[in-house]
């Protein structure tokens, strides 16, 4: 018997929906691990599902990514021991909670350089940058990239990610405080889209050249001005919906610009098999253990206060990463 405390959602809607139920998750079945939380991930994906924009079955739970100790294994299970420090993030929301039942797909043992609680800061986030950086669009040193919420979790992480490997970073944000935010975290210049429209602005930064990649989550309210911000055969990498979701994608635009890209990436499509988790999280956890990447937390709640986690997080009253302590 596993006793646990999940977050239980019967209907969509806004923060007041989340709710809590003690269960009993029983042993972990072929390939599963059962892990008790230590520090739970917050991610604006993690709104999506709660309001349906994604739709799951109800009642159901939400969260994308934890970091714990392993307390079961099922049968099958090469790699993993009761007491290892793992980490995850999965596909199927679930992870607000003291513990948890996962396959095997995505879990990895934590390095000591690593604790817990930056673990589950960053690693649905971190291997989102990854991703986005690294296999999506491939950005190389010398290129200009724009990122919209430049101040948020996984904008602070592409930020130094690409200056990292050598690339001017052009960020968006609302405010001054998240501005310098983003500047101390690499960010070459910051564009304040509530005094100014951010895409002449970006064409007087690049000389009127544009940037080769936008890295947007921010979905319907940017996407089009974005796709004016490329150079000729510059890719649009939209990742979130955090204005709603993008309809109909005029293709005589992308053309227009220059026969441009326009793409919607999902984590789990580069992240699909075991060798791909693997080494995503060991170039995440190399970066990290150069410091050339650092995750920054600037709020935690308690497990049970994640609905007003979900309030600061959609009023745009949080910086870098959000933690929910069991």
């Amino acid at each position: 018997m596993t006793a646990a405390r999940i977050c239980r959602i019967e209907r969509t809607g806004g923060p007041e929906v989340i709710g809590w139920a003690d269960v009993d998750l029983g042993a972990p079945g072929e390939g599963q691990i059962l892990v008790r939380h230590t520090a739970v991930g917050v991610n604006y994906i993690d709104t999506y599902f709660r309001e349906g924009v994604y739709p799951m079955p109800l009642p159901g739970g939400i969260g994308s990514e934890a970091a714990g100790v392993v307390e079961a294994v099922g049968p099958g299970v090469a790699g993993f021991a009761p007491g290892d420090r793992i980490a995850y993030f999965a596909g199927a929301p679930g992870s607000y909670g003291t513990h948890r039942i996962v396959p095997t797909l995505t879990p990895v043992k934590l390095p000591d350089s690593i604790d817990d609680r930056t673990a589950a800061a960053v690693m649905l986030k971190g291997c989102t940058a990854e991703m986005l950086i690294e296999r999506c669009a491939k950005v190389q040193a010398g290129e200009t990239v724009l990122v919209h919420a430049v101040a948020g979790g996984v904008g602070l992480l592409l930020a130094q990610w690409l200056k990292a490997i050598g690339a001017r970073v052009i960020g968006t944000t609302s405010t001054e405080e998240k501005a310098a935010l983003a500047k101390a975290h690499g960010c070459d210049e910051v564009i304040l889209y509530t005094q100014e429209k951010f895409q002449p602005k970006v064409m007087e930064l690049t000389g009127g050249k544009g940037v080769r990649v936008v890295i947007d989550g921010i979905g319907k309210d940017t996407f089009e001005e974005s796709v004016r911000c490329l150079s000729p055969r510059g890719m649009m990498v939209s990742y979130g919906n955090a204005s709603g979701v993008i309809g109909m994608i005029d293709f005589g635009l992308l053309s227009r610009q220059g026969s441009c890209f326009a793409t919607r990436p999902g984590l789990f499509h580069y992240y699909g098999t075991r060798p791909e988790v693997e080494a995503g999280t060991a170039r995440l956890f190399e970066m990290l253990a150069s410091s050339k990447v650092k995750a920054r937390i600037d709020q935690t709640f308690p497990l049970e206060q994640a609905a007003d986690a979900h309030r600061a997080l959609q009023g745009r009253a949080t910086t870098g990463s959000t933690v929910l302590i069991p």
